[in-house]
């Protein structure tokens, strides 16, 4: 038996999120699908943040993927450097950008099967892609959707895509895109990795982890 909580008591902990940070969204700057999928490749292992120092430039001078092939692994490397793990994240996106124009048509695919197809795109940034650029329903589970959802009792899984799983089916379809960031915000002010801040948490009434862990 799962250790998750009730569907009403899902649906209070979204409405409680949803209070908390009204505002919440993509903190990764784009103005299109192919800016969002480069945005989403280059933060892996790297912060929202940084990426989009690193983007603010980038995007003005390289807006298609033609402008990305004329440039070396190397070249790229350079430009995206301060992202980390540039030399495999250049030679991803340049690959990337060769499948863009060759299978299709120069456009970002909005199908999760067809967009996991390309170099450096897991499940994860697949589900950002479709979610932001095309608001498609979808949940990407990234490190914070993953402590948050499963030390509150939203999923509970130590494997990703049951995590994913877990969450779609107890969130409503609706909700899918809105919880991602909800738990995203929670993970990066609130529920930290290392020392969840469980004293400012509004959740506490029903988080299963504060419960179980914190107040024994």
């Amino acid at each position: 038996m799962k250790n998750i909580l009730a569907k009403e008591e899902i649906k209070k902990v979204i409405d409680i999120l949803m209070e908390l940070y009204p505002d919440a969204k993509a903190e990764l700057n784009y103005s299109n699908p192919f800016e969002l999928l480069i945005a989403t490749i280059l933060s892996a292992q790297c912060t929202d943040a940084q990426v989009n120092r690193t983007t603010e430039k980038l995007f003005k001078e390289l807006k298609t993927p033609e402008d990305y092939l004329k440039l070396t692994d190397e070249e790229l490397g350079e430009r995206i450097r301060s992202c980390g793990f540039y030399k495999t994240k250049s030679k991803n996106i340049l690959s990337t950008c060769r499948l863009l124009i060759e299978k299709f048509n120069g456009q970002v695919p909005n199908t999760i099967e067809e967009l996991m197809t390309l170099p450096g795109v897991g499940r994860k940034t697949a589900n950002v892609v479709l979610s932001n650029a095309f608001s498609i329903p979808a949940i990407a589970v990234d490190t914070h959707v993953f402590r948050v959802s499963n030390r509150i009792g939203l999923a509970d899984s130590d494997n990703v895509l049951e995590t994913e799983k877990d969450l779609m089916n107890n969130i409503d379809k609706s909700m899918w895109s809105k919880a991602h960031h909800l738990l995203i915000f929670h993970g990066r002010r609130i529920c930290k990795a290392r020392k969840p801040l469980c004293q400012k948490c509004p959740l506490t009434d029903y988080c299963i982890y504060y419960k179980e862990e914190v107040n024994k």
